[in-house]
């Protein structure tokens, strides 16, 4: 069972920035992606990585504001946040994708963090 941790969430003003880390417990080679969860939304879908680090995919909301990266012997992939938007205040969870085939949907993931509050404020 691998686990993930996230870090770095927190409260900012809109128009600020956050970083997010994950760590997983061990080294993965699939791909990694970040979702996140607003109150009494569902799970959507904000940006996933595969192991080689080329072309991640974003949604459409957050597309040149946030970037995805991963570092792999670290076992870590990071979510850079700027242009923050009150929109945007969610639990952000971290997830592993199920091998055999990518699917940036949460029933595409095997392995989930526990997540990270962002909290932006207008």
């Amino acid at each position: 069972q691998v686990q993930l941790v996230e870090s770095g969430g927190g409260l900012v003003e809109a128009g600020g920035s956050l970083r997010l880390s994950c760590t997983a417990s061990e080294r993965t080679y699939y791909g990694m992606a970040w979702f996140r969860q607003a109150p009494g939304k569902e799970r959507e879908f904000v940006a996933g990585i595969l192991w080689r680090g080329t072309n991640p995919y974003y949604d459409d909301s957050v597309k040149g504001r946030f970037t995805i990266s991963r570092d792999n012997p670290k076992n870590t992939v990071y979510l850079q946040m700027n242009s923050l938007k009150p929109e945007d205040t969610a639990a952000y969870s971290c997830a592993i994708a199920r091998p055999g085939g990518i699917r940036w949907s949460p029933d595409g993931m095997e392995y989930w963090g526990k997540g990270t509050l962002v909290t932006v404020s207008a």
